[in-house]
């Protein structure tokens, strides 16, 4: 059987279902490849009493677990929640295909913790991430998605890709602004939420371009139209 397991945002938030199940697996894989997390593999082998396998993107989206499943159980750990990025849907999609059981367990993720803000979940808009620029590769398109986003007054939540630091992160999305004649007068930038190192930041952009040492996990929010109430809360972080 193939269980995918959300770990939610810090180290201790596991469902008590999914650890039972947990310790009864024969083989746990954990991906890191589209989280930096909060806390070590060696913590969370120690917390959960169990070897963990780091997989990458490429063995997760070979779907070797899913025959591995058939034969044994087989979990695999992800930070927040389990269906999170699509490759994670496609193992669905695999199992089912195979005709493997699995099962889900749910757990808080980004989406979420981002209310600590203040700012409304239903004045979200389109969800983009922002990816690490290399000197051939420097995709922009996630300034559409917030220019999308512009246009009803919603906000953007900008996730970003674990190893990009917010210097660089920072100076990526003013380039991709100025390129799409996009003003950003203030930013909201998320730390760690849901763990002791969490922390809420509302700056001018001007202020955002000084920061430094912001831990990752990390993420950034171009507000939309501001409730009066959302603008205070922001105000008081």
């Amino acid at each position: 059987m193939l269980y995918l397991i959300g770990l939610g945002l810090d180290l201790r938030d596991i469902s008590v279902s999914a650890l039972e199940r947990l310790r009864k697996c024969k083989v746990v894989y954990l991906e890191k490849y589209t989280a930096r997390f909060p806390y070590s593999k060696k913590d969370l082998e120690d917390f959960i009493e169990k070897k963990i396998l780091v997989v990458e993107r490429d063995f997760v989206e070979s779907c070797e677990m899913v025959d591995e499943a058939k034969k044994k159980d087989v979990a695999l750990l992800v930070y927040g929640s389990p269906l999170f990025a699509t490759t994670h849907v496609s193992l669905i999609s695999e199992a089912r295909a195979s005709k493997v059981k699995y099962k889900i367990f749910y757990n808080a993720s980004v989406f979420d913790s981002i209310a600590e803000t203040g700012l409304q979940l239903y004045k979200f808009g389109k969800v983009t991430s922002m990816p690490e620029w290399k000197p051939s590769y420097t995709p922009k398109s996630f300034i559409e998605v917030v220019k999308d986003n512009e246009k009803i007054q919603a906000h953007s939540l900008i996730l970003i890709d674990p190893g990009l630091k917010i210097k660089e992160a920072i100076n990526q999305l003013e380039i991709s602004a100025n390129e799409f004649d996009l003003k950003i007068k203030k930013l909201v930038i998320c730390q760690c939420l849901g763990s002791k190192n969490s922390k809420v930041l509302y700056k001018s952009f001007e202020e955002a371009k000084q920061l430094t040492g912001v831990r990752e996990p990390y993420c950034l929010i171009i507000p939309g139209k501001l409730h009066f109430v959302e603008e205070e809360f922001l105000k008081n972080n």
